[in-house]
């Protein structure tokens, strides 16, 4: 795969490496989600553990959910000696495109052991009725 440089000579921007590197980190920080639906609903799960349910918007707009939050640290480290941490902190987003028949105006949000549960009903379709349609003499 060819990455473009952002511009136009033969060398790469110096930022080119950072902008890539920023998109990666990103990419990395964004919580693991899974999606399914049934007959009724589609439900979202997102992995957000020791997210505080202050720290996380959720909201719908033009058919997309956007998930923003922040995952804090409150790590006092007064005479600890640390060796590694694979803990992550920090901001992150995500954002996931409704189907054409989801009720975005009707979406529901829980949040328990760690795991935002978001449900968006389906649009119930419309029963159609057989009906005779009389034919008139013309």
């Amino acid at each position: 795969m060819v990455e473009k440089s952002h511009t136009s000579g033969f060398w790469p921007s110096l930022a080119d490496p950072l902008r890539q590197f920023g998109e990666r980190v990103s990419e990395w920080l964004a919580p693991a989600s899974e999606a399914s639906g049934d007959d009724d609903l589609y439900r979202i799960a997102v992995e957000l553990p020791g997210v505080e349910e202050d720290d996380i918007h959720l909201s719908v707009e033009d058919g997309v959910v956007f998930l923003k939050g922040e995952k804090r640290t409150d790590r006092e480290e007064k005479g600890e000696t640390w060796y590694f941490s694979e803990r992550q902190y920090g901001a992150f987003s995500r954002s996931f495109r409704l189907p054409p028949d989801a009720q975005g105006d009707a979406v529901d949000a829980q949040l328990k052991d760690g795991v935002l549960t978001i449900t968006i009903p389906k649009v119930t379709p419309k029963k159609r009725e057989n009906a005779k349609i009389e034919i008139r003499k013309g």
